[in-house]
């Protein structure tokens, strides 16, 4: 358990570190079933495309906060969380999360990284709004935009081409003063 940065019941938060570049965090990323909902698994992901981003993450520190998911028991990282897009104007920023390893999937750990990453964006960097925008077939993620007290404030249409069709992107966001801890 090295340099936890956020820690909850279940999992903590640390930055992500090139160790973390493995080949079952490329895996993720070509999984059809893991990235059914999001841009990944179009294009074949490589471990040159995985040190890019990681190198892209560290020069970007300030503007795009990407976070390991590691499990408190094992300290097995099995995904990423992220505040992105940080405008310091605006206050606001964009949350993306990848929980990759299918085994910990629908047990509360995306749901306590998702909290706890809200909660961090509003009273360590004074974030007025976060927001995120999903598939409208994705029911986990709207599910969990719920549990961050997130609304939907509009829909995309058809924005997404993912398994040969067209699908709308749901917009949510949530401001400081409505967010629950």
């Amino acid at each position: 358990m090295d340099n936890i940065f956020l820690k909850g019941e279940l999992i903590y938060l640390r930055p992500l570190q090139r160790s973390d570049l493995t080949q079952e965090y490329v895996s993720w990323l070509n999984d059809e079933e893991v990235c059914e909902f999001n841009s990944h698994a179009v294009f074949p992901y490589t471990a040159e495309k995985m040190e890019a981003y990681y190198q892209h993450v560290m020069q970007t520190f300030n503007t795009n906060i990407v976070l390991a998911i590691v499990d408190n028991t094992t300290n097995r990282h099995i995904g990423n969380i992220a505040l992105q897009g940080i405008n310091w104007i605006n206050h606001n920023a964009e949350y993306a999360i990848l929980l990759g390893n299918k085994d910990y999937w629908g047990k509360g750990y995306a749901a306590e990284a998702s909290i706890m990453i809200c909660k961090y964006g509003f009273e360590r960097l004074n974030l007025h709004r976060i927001y995120c925008g999903t598939s409208s077939r994705n029911q986990g993620m709207q599910k969990l935009a719920a549990k961050m007290c997130m609304k939907q404030e509009g829909v995309r249409k058809e924005a997404m081409y993912k398994n040969g069709e067209y699908v709308d992107i749901i917009e949510y966001g949530v401001l400081k003063k409505d967010f629950k801890k």
